[in-house]
């Protein structure tokens, strides 16, 4: 139809949709009924989404709907009462709101609907034909507060232990709770809710650490509000002893091997004692196995029910990586329970723990170089986990172990009527665990004490030479190079004005100065061993607040290049650890960083520090005793350097070069790789304690 000019435009109204239950809300619960209806803990807000048809207006007006709510309950009277709201006009397809009055029942049924009204006609309310009525109930009360108990650990008493789980119970009084939110020191608010509503709950907790713990708990019911907090204060002892324990130090030429914990083991004739042990740990000496068939130890006795929780670790240095071998293993009839060791694979060695039919894999075995691996299956979770130097390696996985009654093993793994992937290198302190060995006593069981080469605090110098602490050997100053005495404190400039001002030195009572031209100082002979882990620390201050090239404070050297450098670049205004990855005139580099302006002969200078660690084939660069991404790089091989230890120069071609203009102080050097507890130490003008 054609509509004249100026004629009247006119449509049949409709009537705005019923209101839909899914589109209903008390507070922030869903519309329920029945048994699913809502707990609230404060006079709820109630709201529906209204819809309007479109087609029931001119194309340029808008659909304006608002919303008619009704609440009903009876009184404790028996009284049916009713409040009803209507809210402001809005647009279809909105959300209304009513915020229930404040003198609502506590603990009472409360029933709501609603519908909307478009002004000219009402829609059905939401609880008729296929709708529903929502229900809702205010609780005003909060919980009691929880009871928790705890058989294992119990309260205020010293119980068993790191690395043992234990039992706690949390249940209030109160019979609407549906959740207690709790937390140990230092951990994270977890949520337990019981079986059924206000029932107990019993939680499971490993502890990581000795001394006292205390776990937080508050009991939050289906209105969510919550009790006040219950304390439970309870003590932890150390981590048990293991259950066996050989640290294969025995005597050369002994059958057997002594036991700190569970029986003595048999040695074989294949089973050499007084091997070196792995420098910077308490071992004296270990067993060195030939491969062959009589290379092996056992208590002819398991050590660990492995349908428990078990750890088994050791130190290994395998003296080939191109076959599998094996650590450690116990006996199930024809085959084994679980087995420690090594395991050949087309891209390379791998160290590897299985239990039952899951194997785990990770690291990097290398012939001739000392690992300490540790295999944990934790029955609490089902899962196994392998460690290979402190660190988690490969993905811990469901397992499940079978009996294995048998005979522990070292070096050697029962298949079918015999022994086979024996080991060849040596194995010391081999342990077995009935319990968790928790991250932190893995990390310090695998830890190695570094030893302390030199430690030049370039106090002062005679006839050129600043000596090392102890004794050892010196530092040769060249020319351009000399030691800055502070002041005496003979005179004091702020009294006398003819008293000379002297500035301090970084460190202590004197520092190296270099004239950045040809200054430098040298031990004369290599320092640290670049092919194993290994520390320097040094602290430095630049002269210039703009230095004009790359300047090198700390450089050992190969025959063609430096093993390792330590320099400023003012291009990238970085301190930089740069590694060529061989012993060639521009081999590739590995180079990582730490952002820093220059000092500009001002200041304290800072702490830099290089650590390797070979264990881990990572380097890191330390500023100040912060390490970052961007200052760890891998290492996989460092490579041999015989060139003497530098101050202030680096290795240019055929001569030197990166001449330092500044100051120098505190070069420390150590065998080992230092724990960053340790890295925050040095430059002080003591030896960090590594404890």
């Amino acid at each position: 139809m054609v509509t004249a000019p100026g004629t009247a435009y006119a449509a049949e109204n409709l009537p705005p949709r019923q209101p839909l239950v899914q589109d209903l809300q008390t507070g922030t619960k869903p519309c329920a009924t029945g048994e699913q209806k809502a707990y609230v803990g404060a006079p709820p807000t109630l709201s529906a989404v209204l819809h309007d048809p479109e087609d029931d207006n001119q194309p340029a007006e808008a659909n304006l709907v608002k919303g008619e709510f009704e609440a009903w309950w009876t009184d404790a009277d028996g009284v049916e009462q009713r409040r009803t709201y209507t809210t402001n006009e809005t647009l279809s397809g909105t959300r209304r709101l009513w915020r229930m009055p404040e003198d609502i029942p506590a603990n009472t049924v409360i029933s709501w609907h609603v519908r909307a009204n478009d002004g000219t006609a009402v829609s059905a309310w939401s609880s008729e034909g296929a709708g529903s009525v929502c229900e809702f109930v205010y609780d005003d009360t909060s919980p009691d507060k929880p009871v928790v108990t705890s058989t294992d650990y119990p309260e205020e008493q010293i119980q068993d232990g790191v690395g043992v789980y234990g039992s706690f119970t949390m249940d209030s009084p109160s019979d609407d709770v549906v959740e207690y939110r709790y937390s140990f020191i230092g951990g994270p608010q977890l949520t337990a809710r019981p079986d059924e509503l206000g029932g107990p709950v019993t939680i499971r907790h490993l502890p990581l650490r000795s001394g006292p713990d205390y776990l937080s708990v508050r009991a939050i019911d289906r209105a969510g509000r919550s009790s006040t907090t219950t304390t439970y204060w309870f003590r932890i002892k150390s981590g048990r002893a293991p259950v066996a324990h050989w640290t294969l130090g025995d005597a050369a030429g002994s059958a057997t091997a002594a036991a700190e914990a569970g029986p003595a083991a048999r040695a074989g004739s294949g089973v050499a004692f007084g091997a070196s042990a792995p420098r910077g740990t308490s071992l004296a000496s270990v067993a060195d196995l030939d491969g062959s068939s009589h290379g092996f130890l056992t208590p002819d006795a398991p050590a660990v029910d492995i349908r428990k929780t078990f750890a088994v670790s050791a130190w290994a240095r395998p003296a080939q990586t191109d076959q599998n071998m094996t650590v450690a293993s116990q006996d199930a009839g024809d085959s084994a329970g679980f087995d420690l060791g090594l395991r050949t694979r087309d891209d390379g060695p791998v160290w590897s723990f299985a239990v039952g039919g899951t194997r785990i894999t990770g690291g990097a075995p290398e012939t001739g170089e000392w690992a300490h691996l540790l295999g944990l299956y934790d029955a609490e979770t089902g899962q196994a986990q392998l460690y290979v130097n402190g660190h988690e390696v490969g993905t811990r996985a469901e397992a499940t172990p079978a009996e294995a009654t048998g005979a522990f093993q070292m070096g050697r793994i029962r298949k079918g009527d015999g022994y086979r992937d024996r080991w060849h290198g040596a194995l010391g302190d081999v342990r077995a665990y009935d319990r968790v060995v928790v991250p932190a006593e893995v990390t310090e069981l695998a830890h190695r004490k570094p030893t302390l080469l030199g430690h030049w605090s370039l106090e002062n110098a005679s006839d050129g030479v600043s000596p090392e602490q102890s004794g050892g050997t010196p530092l040769t100053l060249g020319p351009g190079a000399s030691i800055h005495r502070g002041p005496d404190g003979s005179c004091l400039p702020e009294l006398d004005p003819d008293c000379p001002v002297v500035p301090y030195a970084l460190v202590g009572d004197g520092h190296l100065q270099l004239d950045g031209e040809s200054g430098y100082a040298t031990t004369g002979t290599a320092v640290v061993d670049t092919t194993d882990s290994f520390t320097v620390g040094v602290v430095v201050r630049l002269a210039d607040s703009e230095p004009d090239r790359p300047m090198t404070v700390l450089s050992q050297a190969g025959e063609h290049t430096d093993a390792f450098k330590v320099r400023y670049d003012p291009s990238v205004h970085a301190w930089q650890l740069v590694m060529p990855q061989r012993d060639e005139a521009g081999a590739p580099e590995t180079v990582v960083s730490q952002i820093e302006a220059a000092d500009g002969g001002e200041g304290t200078g800072h702490r830099l520090a290089v650590v390797y660690d070979d264990a881990t084939d990572q380097v890191k660069l330390y500023l100040d005793g912060n390490t970052n991404a961007d200052a760890t790089a891998s290492l996989p091989n460092g490579w041999p350097s015989s060139g003497a230890l530098q101050i202030g120069r680096a290795k240019v071609g055929d001569g030197w070069g990166e001449y330092l203009r500044g100051d120098v102080d505190e070069l420390q050097a150590y065998a080992g790789a230092l724990r960053d507890r340790d890295v925050i130490g040095l430059g002080w003008g003591t030896d960090p304690c590594l404890c």
